[in-house]
């Protein structure tokens, strides 16, 4: 069960597909917030800690409160279906560092069914971005429909990719039934702007006792491709159930 608001720091996750730009929104994140917020962050990698020493590299924070999970398996395991890794690495920073305002997780790439459990996170972000074509945010997916907030991330790369940002915009804005979207570039202040707001108002409503986590919902059917011609079979259902593909 999740503690009391003010008991502990706001949990909040960060997931989408590979190459959306996660690690360094989180950065953006913690420049905007360093001087006004105490943060820490934990990310997943599945065999490396390369996104922590990243996030260390930027200096976005004392390399203390920067802590790797390294997950072994599908990133969405330890996000959704067996937090305890994380959730594990989240009180240890809590701990350790306390006291801290916010705590982003960070998930390793994955695809767009990617959520994260309510029992690890009291609130996720979703990154999606132009270089993954203006259609993707159509395509739905509970990490696009359901998580509170969404981003587009790198809109002053869509000339270069021949994207429309303003219709990708809409595309999230209806497969989310007018939930949250942001457009995002960390090279564009005024929309930096904008997501610390959303980030303060989130705080503020947690702090308050007004946010309740949401639950995404279970995963939705996908597929990872197959190694050496073996079925991969695995199980996010409740009850157990495995299935193949």
């Amino acid at each position: 069960m999740l503690e009391e608001p003010g008991v502990r720091a706001f949990r909040l996750g960060v997931a989408g597909p590979v190459g959306t730009g996660k690690s360094s929104l989180i950065a953006t994140i913690c420049r905007a917030l360093a001087d006004e917020l105490r943060i820490g962050v934990v990310t997943n990698d599945i065999y490396t800690d390369e996104d922590a020493r990243f996030l260390r590299a930027e200096g976005v924070l004392p390399a203390e409160r920067i802590r790797s999970v390294e997950t072994g398996a599908c990133p969405h395991t330890a996000i959704r279906d067996d937090v305890t890794a994380n959730l594990l690495a989240v009180e240890d920073l809590e701990q350790d560092c306390a006291p801290l305002d916010l705590v982003l997780v960070e998930s390793g790439g994955d695809n767009l069914t990617a959520t994260f459990s309510p029992a690890l996170v009291d609130a996720q972000l979703f990154v999606l971005d132009v270089a993954g074509g203006g259609d993707v945010a159509r395509k739905g997916g509970p990490g696009i429909a359901r998580a509170d907030l969404l981003v587009v991330n790198k809109i002053d790369l869509a000339p270069h990719v021949e994207v429309d940002v303003a219709g990708m915009v809409a595309d999230a804005s209806g497969a989310r039934d007018g939930a949250p979207v942001l457009a995002l570039s960390k090279n564009l202040p005024e929309t930096v702007v904008e997501l610390k707001a959303w980030v303060h108002w989130l705080l503020a409503r947690y702090r308050s006792g007004e946010h309740d986590p949401l639950d995404p919902g279970p995963m939705a059917p996908h597929f990872h491709a197959d190694e050496g011609g073996m079925e991969v079979v695995h199980s996010h259902a409740d009850d157990g159930t495995v299935h193949s593909h």
